[in-house]
Parts: structure tokens; sequence; C-alpha cells
């Protein structure tokens, strides 16, 4: 057996040097690709792997699975609509010959060899994990836009785009066991040595742009030590030291095969894992993967912000998901963006909601300022980690269920009642302020003022914003309701079968209108009313109002 192992070794390794003497070195490289492993197509011989074979998906299975934990999976497709196959399928065995071809069809500076250990991870990609392959496709419409024009920055070759793939599901939000953070899982030391910013309110490992600049800077620099991209990609996962060490302990080769086995485990699937990731990326099609693109605008426009910023006076002004904020802005830890006059910073939102930021940018800056930034400062709450909170007691307390409408969030949900917002999400495991139209939430409230509070789950948007206002009453839900529906008391409102007719009236704006009637936006005031400007109403207009049910 052993003369037929070395007699196809043989073979192979002549035929790639008279080929390569015949047609260069571009063809000797990718016929290289095949000396690595013995094809299961070659007649009268079995299959004989003469490098790497061994099964790593399991280090890399839970990075993947992490994707479901970001908000682009659990907010931002609609899973209800999507099946989601988590169990591992039967794997269906493709020749080894198919994949070489395949690999070869792909124009890569960086060698894409084939093994045992690629062939596992090219499975995993395209047969045990199928659903999360399809999200990393869907986003990758919207990371590799911002990945590539870096490379090109620094003319790196275009295929490193694939390494946060394995580094991360393309989840800006993902931290590893070791607290790598980020798209491209910088430690907290390297991200600090390539000028990240990293602080109370800002971690810019997670920030897509800034950490790609930097991960391509320290690619680079790899390159400049190492000239070879296998052992470029082992050091970017384990540390130029531990590359080095298999280096000396293999003889001094700078061959990422031949040190293989003196690298740490993690590393020795990484570059195997890369490989897959290419190959998936540009033949998923064969497999019947298909993208699966978020429900959101991935089409986005960055503002600067010069002064203090919460996303919460973003989001109630303009009608803009926090959590969408907080997605397209993941290098903010606090939701605040902590901007100066001297530093100003960016804020990314969706195109569509650019010109009206620009329009009520007053409104927006000034929107409960005094409440969020009082004095112009930013507080850092007592409870805002997880070491210092202690959640409120609930004995001696009524339980009310309140039920989720469209356009809600946490913070008006503890704002309507008067509960602390760490205590809502303590209470019902709410993670990233995630929450879902429908969902029973648990609210804990005093035992004399619970039909106080009862009557909130039938309240119009507007009610329950005027009853956030009001102290609690013992014993009665009447004040509740009646304080609640005072907020139009004073307007002059008209009715016909269709629509509801606003009287403009002084200091009013189109968003505080808005916010006085459930399930409208400013955005729909003016498209209905044929308004090209939203700054321009008046005391004693009327405006056309279309409501819509929570």
């Amino acid at each position: 057996m052993r003369k037929v192992q070395l007699l196809t070794f043989l073979m192979i390794s002549f035929t790639t040097t008279v080929f390569a003497s015949t047609y260069g070195k571009e063809s000797l490289k990718r016929l290289k690709r095949i000396e690595i492993v013995a094809l299961d197509t070659l007649r009268g011989y079995e299959s004989v792997y003469v490098h790497p074979d061994e099964n790593l998906n399991d280090l890399f299975a839970e990075q993947i699975d992490s994707m479901f934990t970001s908000w682009y999976v659990q907010n931002a497709y609609a899973l209800d609509s999507v099946e989601i196959v988590m169990d591992e399928a039967k794997i269906i065995s493709i020749p080894d010959s198919v994949y070489i071809q395949r690999l070869q069809s792909i124009d890569s500076f960086v060698d894409l060899s084939y093994n045992a250990t690629v062939k596992n991870f090219i499975e995993l990609y395209t047969q045990r994990k199928r659903s999360l392959t399809e999200f990393i496709l869907g986003m990758s419409a919207y990371y590799f836009p911002i990945i590539e024009e870096q490379l090109d920055k620094y003319n790196l070759p275009m295929e490193l785009k694939y390494l946060p793939i394995i580094e991360s599901a393309l989840n800006p939000n993902a931290r590893s066991s070791a607290n790598a953070v980020g798209l491209w899982q910088f430690m907290y030391g390297t991200g600090k040595m390539y000028k990240l910013d990293i602080s109370t309110f800002l971690d810019e490992r997670r920030d897509p742009v800034k950490s790609t600049e930097a991960a391509v800077k320290y690619l680079s620099d790899l390159y400049n030590i190492y000239k070879d991209w296998h052992l470029v990609i082992a050091a970017y996962n384990c540390g130029p030291g531990n590359v080095n060490k298999a280096i000396r302990r293999s003889g001094g080769t700078h061959d990422y095969w031949s040190i293989y086995y003196k690298l740490p485990r993690e590393t020795r699937g990484y570059v195997p894992a890369f490989i897959a990731a290419a190959y998936v990326m540009n033949h998923y099609q064969a497999h019947n993967l298909k993208a699966r693109y978020p429900d959101f605008s991935i089409v986005t426009d960055t503002i600067k912000v010069h002064e203090y910023l919460h996303f919460k006076q973003i989001s109630e002004v303009l009608d803009i998901p926090v959590e969408e904020l907080q997605a397209l802005n993941p290098q903010y830890r606090m939701d605040i963006i902590p901007g100066k006059p001297d530093k100003p910073y960016l804020l990314k939102i969706p195109m569509d909601y650019v010109g009206s930021f620009i329009d009520y940018e007053k409104n927006i800056f000034a929107h409960n300022r005094d409440r969020i930034f009082p004095n112009n400062e930013i507080l850092v709450p007592k409870q805002a980690t997880a070491s210092t909170f202690h959640p409120s007691e609930i004995q001696g307390k009524d339980k009310i269920l309140y039920t989720v409408k469209s356009g809600d969030t946490p913070g008006f949900i503890a704002d309507w009642f008067h509960v602390r917002l760490n205590d809502l999400r303590y209470w019902n495991k709410i993670s990233r302020n995630m929450i879902r139209v429908g969902q029973k939430l648990a609210i804990y409230v005093p035992k004399e003022y619970s039909g106080f509070y009862a009557e909130i789950n039938n309240m119009t948007f507007s009610q329950k914003q005027a009853h956030a206002k009001t102290k609690p009453v013992a014993g009665t839900i009447a004040s509740a309701s009646a304080s609640a529906s005072a907020a139009l008391t004073s307007a002059e409102v008209e009715y016909d079968s269709e629509y509801i007719y606003y009287t403009v009236r002084s200091g009013d704006t189109l968003w505080s209108i808005a916010q006085q009637f459930p399930g409208v936006t400013n955005k729909d005031i003016i498209r209905l009313n044929n308004m090209t400007n939203g700054n321009k109403i008046k005391p004693g207009q009327k405006l056309k109002i279309q409501t819509k049910t929570n």
C-alpha cells in the first residue's frame, strides 16, 4: 500500500514539474492544489491524503451560530416566515475532483489548497449550517463593499474579505470567550496598537469601517514579515509568536502545511475554514444556497454629530427603531454618540431618513435633552453593568402582563409603567432591547396602583405617552383614562368617515402632532398633505391625518 501511495505522489510531483516548465508559474500554482490530495477519481487507487485529515468543525460551528445572537437575524429578518434548519443533515458526498475543479476556477491570489480538512469545512458551510450560511451570504452584500474598499486602498488581495466570515460570521457585535470583539475579532491590545478608540462610550473594534482599516493594516504588516498569505492568515488568528514557534519547531520551513501540526488546534482549522469560505461564497448556487437579505434597506449615509446625542432622541423624533440605529452604529456602547465641537463622530442612518434628520436636526438634539443630558453632561447610570445592577423587589407587588404593540420599545414601556428599564429587561430576559409585537411582558407595580396601570393595555400610543406624565392614583382606573385622553382635548380635531383633520396650534411640530395619533409618523403627514417642507407649518393650518390601529 505504501508503494502505491508513494507512486501516486511521485506521479503528481513529476507532472507538476513538466507542466510548470511548459505553462509557467500561474499554472504551477493551480496544480499545486492537487499535489496535496490524491484524487478519489483516479481509477485503481484508493483516496490517499498526504496532508491534514482532521475534523475541526466543532471549533467553528459555534462562531457561525453566533450570527443568531446579532440584531440582523433576530430583528432584520422576518424569522416567522423563514424556516430555520438547525439540525445537522445527512452529508451528501461530492467527489474531490469536483471540489478541486471549482476551487481552481476561482481567481485568487491566495492559494486555495484542498485536503480532507478543507472538505469538512465546505460541508459545514454548504450542508450542516445551510440556513446560517444563507444569512451570511445576505449580509455580505452590506459588509463586502466596505471591506473591499479598504483592501483596494492598501493593495491587498480581495479574497481576504472572507476572513470576517470565519472570525465573526459577519457579526460586528461578536465577542469571543477571549474577549476579542467585532467583525475582525480584535483583542484590546491589538486594537489600541492600530489606533482604535476603546473607551466608556465607544468601541471602534465594532465599527465596520474603522476596524476593517485597522485589520487591513495589520494584514499588510504581517505580509511584510512572512511573504506568504497562508502564514499571514494563520498569524492573524494566533499571533506571529505562535507561527514563529511552529516554523522553528519545523526546521525553519515557511510552508503552512509543513508547520500545520505545530500550530494551535484552532489555528490549524483557520486556513482550511478560510478556503472553504472562499469556496462557498463563489459556488453557493451549486449547492442550492440562496442569499437571505435583511428586511431593512442596507443603503445608508453618514452624518457628522458635533454634540452629545442619544439614539432614543433620534428614534423618537424620526421614528427609526433604536435597534436599527444600534445595528448600523455598533461602535457606540451605551447608545450615546459622545460628539463634541472639536471632535465630531459619525452617525450612520438609512438613506431614506437623511433628509428628515436634516429637517428636524434642532428638534432631535433638543428632544428630552435636559433629562438625558442634564447640564449638557453625560451621566453614566449606576446600573449600567450587570455587576452593579440590583433588581427591584417584587414581593408584595401585582404582576401585570402587557402585550407589545407595533412601535413599542422597552424604554417607552418602562416610562408608561414608571419602572426602571433595567428592571423591565431583568423581569423579561430582554437582550439589547429586542422585543416583538404580540410578546407579553411581565411588569410588577404596587398593589394599590394596579388598576391605574392595568388600563395601559387598552390605550393608544398618544394616550400612553400622556399617561407616563401622570402620577399614579390608588384604587381607580378612571383618572388614568381621563389624563391619557387629555392630550387632544384642547386641540381642534374634526372627523369624517376616513380622516382626522387636525388644526395646528402654536408650538406644534409635525413630530409632536404625529405622536398624538397611534401608528402615525411625521412622514405619513407630509405625504398625505402633499407637503414639500415639514418645517413649514403654522397655527390654524388644517392637516389631514389617517390613523392606524396598534
